[in-house]
């Protein structure tokens, strides 16, 4: 493994980035707004489990075809955007329902939730290029390790942090959705603000320069 000094290094450094406010985490919080605290774990934990998707394809050194082919990199980045955008318009449409936000979500749109939060992050280029950017600077080619060994470490402990920080996200978001819990038209407005959220970021994602 590296030495103990590029070690504390990279874990000051991910530590800062992972609690810097960032699309994950405006995602989390949107959800959890929307349709309540359980959505919102559910998401983040998609948004983890995508994540190791970046994790491999960094090791295996896949994230270089982005650089590679610049038009690929814009499509997967146009698709993510259009599919964050539509998951916020389907917000807006979305009948109340209060007494899910109350009682629980059903089994059904809890998995629907998971899986749409694993498609966002998979479809998010830009986190396949800050793992291939990122963990080159902590890998150590003279470690006893091999390099793709190092990559899926050190790209567990930055998918874990920055998943630490999203369920931190959704826990204050929760906080304030259970004061609201009694009004079903705070409980529209917020599910409405999630959904202004989503669409946001896809317009965000679609516009950004790469």
């Amino acid at each position: 493994m590296p030495s103990t000094e590029l070690l504390i290094a990279f874990f000051a450094t991910t530590a800062i980035f992972a609690y810097i406010p960032g699309p994950a985490m405006l995602y989390a919080a949107a959800q959890t707004m929307a349709r309540g605290r359980w959505f919102g774990l559910t998401a983040a934990l998609g948004i983890h489990l995508g994540g190791y998707v970046h994790v491999v394809a960094a090791a295996a050194g896949l994230s270089v075809l982005f650089h590679a082919v610049p038009t690929l990199y814009i499509a997967v980045k146009l698709a993510g955007a259009l599919y964050l955008i539509w998951l916020g318009v389907s917000l807006f449409r979305a009948r109340a329902q209060d007494d899910a936000v109350i009682s629980g979500i059903e089994p059904k749109s809890a998995r629907r939730a998971f899986f749409e939060s694993i498609t966002v992050e998979v479809l998010n280029p830009k986190t396949a290029i800050f793992f291939m950017a990122f963990l080159p600077q902590f890998i150590d080619a003279s470690a006893t390790f091999p390099v793709w060994l190092q990559f899926l470490v050190l790209g567990t402990i930055v998918n874990l942090m920055f998943s630490s920080a999203d369920v931190m996200c959704v826990v204050l978001a929760g906080a304030l959705i259970n004061r609201l819990r009694r009004s079903s038209h705070a409980q529209r407005l917020m599910r409405r603000a999630g959904g202004a959220v989503l669409v946001g970021l896809g317009v965000h994602v679609a516009l950004q320069k790469s």
